[in-house]
């Protein structure tokens, strides 16, 4: 054995082991529980950083962690490798997207492979890869039969600087979620996947993901936003047409002065025939935040008052939201508030904050005039309360006339209650070269005609030209583009658009179930429904692992997918996931690595210096999993110092650990007190450091535990053989709870004290209840919260004993003397707060 720990020949001799060896490749075994551990797989954008080494990490030790438990653990890795960055690269250094790719996944592999992380890279996934692909056109083809995918007319959210359409979850506070341009409202036809026809089981089934983090899930129920109202029909003024607008505030409607409607309403065509209206509705602000609008010269009627009240086209209205129009309350919504403050609109209030049958001032608690009340507003009134100027419903409170109000409506046949979405469906082509080609072809006799599914994978050609504006490169190669239409044989054109690369990442967890790249294969017969074993195996995926950032994009679109594909008959999970870790972010000097910041950490280099194992440990033992980890080179070196040390221990007493006979202990009732206080440690560790993983993945508590028993290892000096063999088994037991964290190191020093096997193939160890209870324990007791005595008392006494004890104390009962306490809190293992 060497004297000194040395990393770098250390690991690499593992690395070569474990992939000698196979260790880590996995198939179905009925005879075994299984484990799927997954994290969100990386864009190979060229290099690892501190991020992807910290979430890794956390999937490799609870896949170490779930193999030596007993289970059998499927721990898969690939790329998600399609998208902007390899055509930005492609512009700017003149490299094909595809060679740039894979020299990036080539070398990013190399270093996860350094990181000595529990990966079957049998399984590996290349999103780019055709044999992948041609599954993204299959599924297309799936819903497309299904109507779950089609095309039309849409003002879609358009990024100016990347020059392709966004889905509303990549507009980010109205910016791209890319480069953050400010997003417009541009017209183009597009492929859309009809992820609302979910909308309502998405919603019902958040309630069943108790394993994820709540802040996710209400991320989740928040934006498909489910909302219960009514539609109610405005007539125009002079015509026979009628607005539909939805509100979940009809107790409102009285109040309301104006309508709003977009831009593109058809009311606008239909009856504005004033060109200069025309031309100053045409001339808004894409902002919505600026609040613009024009009269269009109509009126509707108030279905409710008679009141003819006027329309207005408004710049914050969408088409693809709602009905595109609104009925606008400015007394009791602020948008509309400010709207009608800045064109001299009527203000009339309707709801005040009394209770029912009481009506007050919204501005004071005392009763007041309605249009005195308007004229002195400086917001909107948002909240419930109770009506006034309401007609019949004047004193009911809002729940009250909302009922009443829709029962109305629905008598009279001018409105209905219904169940509204804010979901919209999710537009999926992007006018790009780098993505999954849409399998789409235009006849001029047939029409839109789907791809047959013996064409596909449809092909990404590589002979293109790419600007990185305008339409995608693939309207431009000609033999692309030209085709034949499988139907009648003419002359026809292909989609030229590719898919929304979110498309790529919504199934991938289920490829590695299948095998990967070039194994996928849903069913033996593409026109055959059958259902695939391996998924019912493995699926769901039982610990998933990323970011907080995905909480609505990626997360939302593989529960869609996922069910769709259950609905198509080859899953039979409802949910992909069933527990998430949302790890935080690294930062360093107060701010999240980044390049321009200048605050990077190469894992490389890091790695490089201190060894894989060492950069393992800081990054557990920083901070637990879902706090963001404050970069510390003082941390890594402590980590070090930790590993270095238990080396120098097994080093300095090589001849006494690599004795094997430590392994199990013989009779310990003899044990002198330092002794049966390490057996008593050992054990406690092991049942701390379990828990911190089972509980709540909790590793830096775990590697404190394990820090706590190194030091008190170090310090044991054993008279006699059973003492030997004592210290034997607590290093033993050390490099087993060691190993998930620090692998490699672990492994050599497992040789090095006798045994034989590899860790991976070893079982977690157990802790007996009895050896770890506490004989006596030390309580600090304290009065109004400071510190005052401390007492040695039995482990496991109830808290009116240990009361009893804390009050018998002397310096206690002189320091109590002639007062009374008003409360004593006891916290058992720690410590009883006397408050006086």
């Amino acid at each position: 054995m060497e004297e000194r720990y040395n990393a770098q020949r250390i690991e690499k001799k593992w690395q070569e082991f474990w992939d000698r060896e196979r260790l880590f490749e996995v198939n179905e075994d009925a005879g075994l529980p299984k484990f799927y551990c997954l994290e969100m797989f990386p864009y190979p954008s060229g290099r690892i950083h501190m991020g992807h080494v910290r979430n890794y990490v956390i999937g490799d030790v609870i896949t170490r962690y779930k193999k030596m438990r007993g289970f059998n653990v499927l721990h898969p890795m690939g790329w998600d490798s399609f998208g902007m960055p390899a055509e930005n690269a492609a512009i700017k250094h003149g490299v094909h997207p595809s060679k740039w790719t894979h020299e990036n996944i080539a070398y990013m592999k190399d270093q996860l492979k350094k990181m000595g992380l529990v990966y079957d890279w049998r399984r590996e996934v290349t999103t780019c890869n055709p044999e992948y692909y041609r599954w993204n056109q299959w599924f297309f083809l799936k819903m497309l039969e299904r109507g779950l995918a089609y095309k039309k007319a849409s003002s879609v959210n358009w990024c100016p600087s990347c020059e392709t359409v966004l889905a509303n979850e990549q507009v980010i506070n109205d910016g791209c979620w890319r480069c953050d341009t400010v997003v417009v409202q541009k017209d183009l036809e597009q492929w859309f996947f009809k992820i609302t026809a979910y909308a309502e089981e998405l919603l019902k089934d958040a309630d069943t993901l108790s394993g994820w983090p709540e802040k996710v899930v209400t991320m989740q129920r928040n934006w498909i936003g489910r909302s219960e109202g009514v539609e109610v029909d405005f007539r125009i003024t002079g015509s026979e047409r009628k607005l539909r607008i939805f509100t979940t505030r009809h107790d409102t409607l009285y109040g309301a002065t104006f309508m709003s409607v977009a831009r593109k309403h058809p009311v606008i065509q239909e009856l504005v025939k004033d060109k200069e209206i025309i031309r100053q509705i045409a001339a808004l602000s894409d902002d919505p935040e600026e609040k613009q609008g024009v009269f269009t010269g109509c009126y509707a009627e108030n279905p409710l008052t008679g009141d003819s009240i006027p329309i207005y086209a408004a710049n914050f209205v969408l088409m693809e939201y709602g009905t595109g129009a609104i009925m606008a309350v400015p007394a009791h919504d602020q948008r509309d508030f400010e709207f009608a403050k800045k064109y001299n609109l009527p203000i009339k209030v309707v709801i005040t904050p009394g209770r029912r049958g009481e009506v007050f001032s919204p501005l004071s608690e005392k009763p007041g005039n309605a249009q005195a009340d308007a004229d002195a507003l400086q917001e909107a009134f948002e909240d419930y309360g109770t009506l006034m100027e309401s007609g019949q419903y004047s004193g009911l409170s809002s729940e009250e006339a909302r009922e009443k109000i829709a029962d109305f409506l629905e008598q009279e046949g001018i409105g209905r209650k219904v169940v509204n979405y804010k979901l919209r469906d999710w537009g999926i082509s992007r006018q790009r070269y780098w993505g999954t080609p849409i399998p789409i072809i235009y006849c001029p006799s047939c029409g839109i005609v789907p791809v047959p599914v013996d064409d596909l994978p449809v092909i990404l050609p590589e002979d293109v030209h790419i600007s990185g504006k305008g339409a995608s490169p693939l309207a431009e190669t000609e033999g692309y583009v030209n085709t034949k239409c499988p139907r009648c044989s003419a002359a026809a054109r292909r989609e030229t658009d590719t898919m929304d690369t979110f498309v790529d990442s919504s199934w991938y967890f289920i490829a590695y179930c299948l095998g990967g790249n070039d194994k996928v294969n849903f069913i033996s017969d593409p026109s055959q429904g059958e259902m695939t074993s391996p998924l019912q195996y493995w699926m769901p995926v039982d610990q998933y692992i990323g970011g907080i950032e995905h909480a609505v994009l990626h997360l939302l679109y593989s529960r869609f997918f996922t069910k769709v594909l259950r609905d198509l008959g080859l899953v039979r999970v409802n949910e992909p996931f069933k527990s998430l870790l949302t790890q935080g972010m690294v930062i360093k000097d107060g701010t999240k690595m980044s390049k321009s910041k200048g605050n990077v950490v190469d894992p490389d280099l890091l790695i490089g210096k201190y060894g894989t194992d060492t950069v393992r440990i800081f990054s557990m033992f920083a901070a637990p999993p879902e706090r963001d980890l404050e970069w510390s080179d003082q941390g890594v070196e402590g980590a070090l110092r930790f590993l270095s040390r238990i080396w120098t221990f097994i080093y300095r007493n090589h001849d006494v650990l690599s004795i094997k006979s430590g392994s199990q202990l013989k009779d310990i009732s003899h044990f002198p007190a330092s002794a049966s206080q390490l057996l008593r440690k050992t054990h406690q560790t092991i049942k701390k450091v379990t828990n911190s993983i089972e509980r709540d993945y909790h590793f830096n508590t775990a590697i404190a535990a394990l820090m706590e028993l190194v030091n008190e290892t170090l310090s044991f000096s054993p008279s006699n053989d059973d003492e030997r063999d004592l210290m034997r088994y607590t290093i033993r037991q050390v490099i087993l709870l060691l190993s998930p964290f620090a692998p490699h190191f672990s492994e050599e020093l497992w040789r090095e004290i006798g045994e034989s096997d590899t860790l991976f193939n070893e079982k977690w160890p157990s802790w007996d209840d009895d050896i770890a209870k506490e004989e006596e324990i030390e309580l600090v007791v304290q009065l109004n919260g400071k510190v005052r005595a401390k007492i040695t008392i039995a482990a496991g006494l109830d808290d009116e004993t240990i009361r009893e004890r804390a009050f018998s104390d002397e310096k206690i009962r002189e320091l109590v003397k002639g007062k009374t306490p008003r409360k004593v809190i006891v916290v058992q293992g720690r410590l009883v707060n006397i408050v006086i």
